[in-house]
């Protein structure tokens, strides 16, 4: 330590003290360098400005942060290809082409931000720090910002005489010279046509790419058997006009269905709808939406997704085409704007419920789903059960499976959610109920028994204290679902016949009744305090597979049956 002290100081007669005697040493203090490197590449060829980098949309990017203008979603592909030809579109995994940063923008600050760029033609930069409004979109743009038209100078009226052409009568209706209301606006049509024609020509090369693509899969795959190309996806409106006089579309909440309480439910009496020949070869499943529950969706054996109208006018709304096999099973997204259908067609795919899109479409190497469920806490993961004993969780946003579940014994038949959202119940062919924690591909409860019979179908009491399970020994079983999951013994509903049938069970809001379907057509409610039998009736001809209530209306319950038909009861 001495000789480094030595080594780090500086000593020289001058610097000595002659009244104490001894040498002060004076240490050397370390000089600290710091340097700021980017090794970001150029790719630009010019000194760019944040206006420019801000305008760079990737050829891949599902989501845009911020408001693009149509000369920058125009302009042509740019940047790093690999050594096919191809942009980094269709790889997957990091490239070494430089730093890219994900801004999340709330829904409000968004909003704001739209209506701020359509009033004025600016809007903040979403990759600015906190606190710092920096105007990047639209700083260019240059609107007309007059508060109550001030400063504009008003068209003639005209002359009353007239009626129509030149010098009309207008009154007060006048506008505003070089107000551009009611004016088309948008791309010339010289723009339009050369954006087509270079879209077209992108498209053929992509073509081309992904035939060779297909055709080297086909021969590394040898024609394996149950392969099934994707149909096309399309819809049809089946209505009028998509939009009221207000402007609103089909997914607008009636008021007398946005009540927070929920009803005192009864037993149905009559029929009030019939949708005969919904789906040709039967009906698969049916679903209300969330919350409100005016719109029912409906999957059938022709491969179509429908939606009804179940408050006002009871009429077909919505036709969604794209599966070429049976739809097997469907479930609304927890906001109710999108749902997922399953097909025996190895897909499953994410329609939106208003404009009729097809956002995205999943496929896990061949297998077939029977069940998709969406995580309530997320509306961008959702759950498949497949025939492969297996169940994956699909992100939407990175289109790639994130976990995997295997440890059933036979195919998944179906999913749900309890314990506010943290585990999720698995039921297969293996006779066996697993239990597992959402995220976590381990088992923690295991419910079988050699005298237990296959459960295909099970429904979520609306206290989320219970859940019953459709036995394959005519028999509708309870479990608890709270932290000990057993079974309630002395608690079961009977008399109906569902052997070989997964006949979806359904609660009322108020969970006083319990529905359900069997193979003779009928439907049969039973009281939850008592298991008595209330009511059934014959409500089709073949078997009823699947019965539900109205999430906001007393006594309305919807059936489906195989006979093709879908009933609506109050």
């Amino acid at each position: 330590m001495d000789m480094l002290n030595q080594y780090g100081s500086g000593v020289s007669d001058d610097d000595g003290d002659a009244s104490d005697g001894g040498l002060a040493q004076t240490f050397a203090k370390p000089v600290v360098r710091q340097y700021n490197i980017n090794t970001a590449p150029d790719i630009s060829g010019h000194a760019p400005s944040i206006h420019e980098l801000t305008a760079y949309v990737g050829p891949g990017q599902r989501e845009i942060r911020y408001n693009v203008p149509y000369e920058v979603l125009a302009q042509p592909l740019a940047g790093p290809t690999d050594s096919e030809g191809d942009f980094a579109s269709h790889t997957r995994g990091p490239r070494g082409s430089g730093q890219a940063e994900a801004h999340v923008v709330d829904e409000t600050s968004f909003r704001q931000q739209e209506r701020m760029f359509r009033q004025h033609g600016t809007a903040n930069d979403p990759s600015s720090a906190s606190g710092v409004s920096r105007m990047v979109v639209g700083s260019n743009s240059s609107k007309p910002g007059t508060s109550n038209n001030r400063g504009l100078r008003r068209k003639a009226k005209g002359q009353s005489s007239i009626v129509d052409g030149d010098g009309a009568y207008q009154g007060p209706w006048a506008g505003y010279e070089g107000d551009t209301k009611g004016v088309a606006a948008g791309p010339s049509a010289e723009q339009l046509a050369e954006y087509e024609q270079r879209m077209a020509q992108h498209k053929d090369t992509a073509v081309e790419t992904d035939a060779d693509s297909a055709k080297a899969a086909k021969s590394k795959r040898g024609n394996a058997a149950g392969y099934v190309e994707s149909q096309a996806e399309r819809t049809t409106f089946h209505g009028q006009s998509e939009r009221d006089y207000q402007g609103r579309t089909y997914m607008h909440i009636p008021t007398e269905l946005r009540q927070a309480e929920v009803p005192s439910c009864f037993a149905p009496k009559r029929m009030v709808k019939e949708w005969r020949n919904a789906h040709a070869g039967g009906v698969s499943a049916i679903r209300f939406i969330p919350d409100s529950g005016h719109l029912l969706l409906s999957s059938g054996m022709d491969g179509q997704v429908k939606i009804f109208d179940t408050h006002s006018s009871l009429a077909l709304l919505r036709t969604y085409t794209g599966h070429s096999k049976a739809v097997r099973d469907i479930n609304f997204s927890p906001d109710g704007t999108s749902f997922l259908s399953s097909s025996y067609d190895i897909y499953t795919k994410l329609w939106d419920v208003e404009t009729g899109q097809c956002r995205q479409q999943f496929s896990a190497k061949g297998r077939v789903p029977n069940v998709a469920k969406f995580y309530p806490e997320d509306p961008n993961i959702f759950l498949v059960g497949q025939g492969d004993k297996k169940i994956v969780q699909w992100d939407i946003r990175a289109n790639e499976i994130v976990q995997e579940y295997d440890q059933h014994l036979g195919a998944i038949n179906s999913l749900t959610f309890f314990d506010s959202n943290r585990r999720f119940i698995s039921t297969s062919d293996d006779k066996s109920m697993r239990v597992w924690e959402f995220g976590i591909p381990v088992v923690i409860k295991i419910i079988a028994d050699p005298s237990m019979h296959s459960v295909p179908a099970v429904a979520l009491h609306p206290s989320q204290k219970w859940f019953v399970g459709q036995s394959m020994d005519n028999r509708i079983v309870v479990y608890s679902a709270g932290e000990r999951i057993k079974p309630h013994k002395r608690k079961e509903f009977s008399g109906h016949l569902t052997a070989g049938f997964a006949c979806q069970p359904s609660f009322s809001p108020d969970g006083k009744f319990l529905t359900s379907g069997d193979s003779e057509g009928q439907v049969w409610c039973w009281d939850w305090q008592t298991t008595r039998v209330m009511t059934k009736w014959k409500a089709h001809e073949k078997v009823t597979i699947a019965t539900a209530w109205h999430p906001r209306e007393s006594s309305r319950v919807a059936t489906c049956s195989w006979d093709g038909t879908i009933k609506y009861w109050d």
